[in-house]
């Protein structure tokens, strides 16, 4: 029997089938990107076991003013990030992604080792303004997993920014307990004073010189994606101009040399406004409650907190990072594909209602009857919920690059996108911080009124969340 006649306008076997093959994941760039976005957690998260202990004689002995300080720290990154994160991102449609990457990876560096370096509060405010100022990394490496990935592995490019986020959050926390005052967990090994002057110092570089061997490997290994085509290979063919007319459509295209980038002001289109406005509203629900865990842990037990060690908070905060990871790898892609990005990203709006309402349960139970295994068992089930929430990064990712008008304005859409996260990620820490010791002081709502704004928020943001469409806006 003759074979039939294969031409140009034959059907795909997958495409008669319905079925779409999934496009491999370039994993030897992705790896590069991943490990710099590895940094981004790492110079955030290090600081939080040790940021409320580190008070620089500014409390006055008062340990219920520690919130007011430690939130604005911790916010003041995002503040100066929201400041020039949208220009990076226009800077790298422009001339790379990769000048800016190095950038920020040398910004983490030094900040880092200013940090480490900080005798008093405001060169605390220094260093951590430096760092924001230089850094635009995480939107432009948004762009690229976007630029790296197509329709059909776009929930797996996507999940593993918050498994390497969850990774970072795991070991960060760790570093950051375990290293801090070394003279007196090593003192075999750290004698000088030095390290009684600067307790900080040794978790600081650890983060710095990890940062600076990203530096080195960005420069030599890293390939730029934009203004060339994908790095995604599709098997069998070897280029785009192998490909037949109607199996274009299904791979990530090239970007064209007709396709510039917007003004600004052409991309505040509708999908866009939304899509931020939602990322706006987890960021700021999520960072605010992670701000307050190290908080809760630390305070006293009188108070209705918790009362650990900063090595305990560390050790909580790392294995909580480490569950998050496993889930997020083992679920996400296929939840996604299950039951579609816009449920998951409603679901984790969800979780934050969930703990609003039992954190001030377990801290009222901790003020009558102390730390009980009860106690324990709803705060680990609390933290637990935390694995659905990181879920809504991976969505509220995919909605914010499809909404792109065109995939030259690519890096200013992320950029629009982190500089409005950076704004909520500025205010979360300090309010949420902030309110906690409003609330032990003045005693309003019995003490729990921030987790009252808490709830009240979240139901805001539900709001906005079931506005999304049921598909991604480059299917809709």
């Amino acid at each position: 029997m003759a074979n039939p006649t294969v031409d140009e306008e034959t059907p795909l076997l997958f495409e008669s089938s319905g079925r779409v093959k999934r496009t491999p994941l370039p994993t030897w760039q992705l790896a590069i990107v991943l490990l710099i976005l590895l940094c981004e957690p790492f110079t955030g998260n290090s600081i939080f076991p040790y940021i409320n202990q580190a008070k620089l004689g500014i409390t006055g002995g008062d340990d219920r003013k520690v919130g007011y300080y430690a939130g604005l720290i911790e916010s003041l990154f995002y503040v100066t990030e929201a400041m020039t994160t949208l220009q990076w991102g226009r800077i790298s449609d422009r001339i790379g992604r990769k000048p800016i990457l190095l950038i920020g990876l040398v910004g983490n560096a030094l900040s880092m080792v200013c940090f480490g370096l900080s005798r008093t509060f405001w060169m605390l405010v220094i260093s951590r303004c430096l760092c924001g100022f230089l850094n635009g990394n995480i939107g432009v490496l948004k762009s690229v997993i976007g630029e790296l990935t197509d329709s059909t592995n776009r929930a797996d490019g996507f999940a593993y920014i918050s498994v390497v986020w969850s990774v970072g959050a795991t070991i960060a926390p760790v570093i950051g307990g375990s290293l801090s005052h070394p003279h007196e967990r090593f003192p075999i090994v750290f004698t000088s004073n030095f390290w009684r002057e600067f307790p900080y110092f040794l978790p600081s570089f650890a983060i710095a010189t990890f940062s600076f061997v990203c530096l080195l490997i960005t420069l030599l290994l890293f390939n730029e994606a934009s203004n060339s085509l994908c790095l995604i290979q599709t098997p069998p063919y070897q280029n785009m101009h192998t490909l037949p007319r109607h199996h274009k459509q299904h791979v990530s295209a090239p970007f064209s040399g007709d396709d510039k980038p917007l003004p600004i002001h052409k991309l505040f289109t509708y999908p866009v406004v939304l899509s931020v406005c939602n990322y706006f509203c987890i960021s700021l629900m999520d960072i605010a409650f992670f701000s307050l865990l190290p908080l809760f842990m630390s305070t006293p037990v009188e108070l209705g907190g918790l009362g650990c060690s900063p090595a305990t908070i560390g050790y909580v905060l790392g294995a909580l990072g480490a569950y998050i990871g496993i889930v997020q790898i083992a679920l996400f892609p296929k939840l996604v594909r299950r039951f579609g990005e816009r449920r998951i990203f409603i679901m984790s709006v969800l979780t934050i209602t969930i703990n609003s309402l039992l954190l001030p349960v377990i801290s009222g139970n901790i003020r009558k009857n102390g730390v009980t295994w009860m106690i324990c068992c709803l705060f680990a089930f609390a933290l637990s919920l935390r694995a659905v929430t990181i879920m809504s990064y991976g969505c509220i990712f995919v909605y914010v690059n499809t909404s792109s008008p065109n995939k030259s304005s690519l890096g200013a859409t992320n950029g629009i996108a982190q500089t409005v996260v950076s704004v909520a990620r500025a205010i979360g820490p300090g309010l949420a911080t902030s309110l906690f010791a409003l609330s032990l002081q003045k005693n309003l709502l019995g003490g729990y009124a921030v987790y009252t704004f808490l709830f009240l928020f979240s139901c805001i943001s539900l709001l906005f969340a079931v506005r999304l469409p049921h598909q991604v806006w480059d299917k809709s």
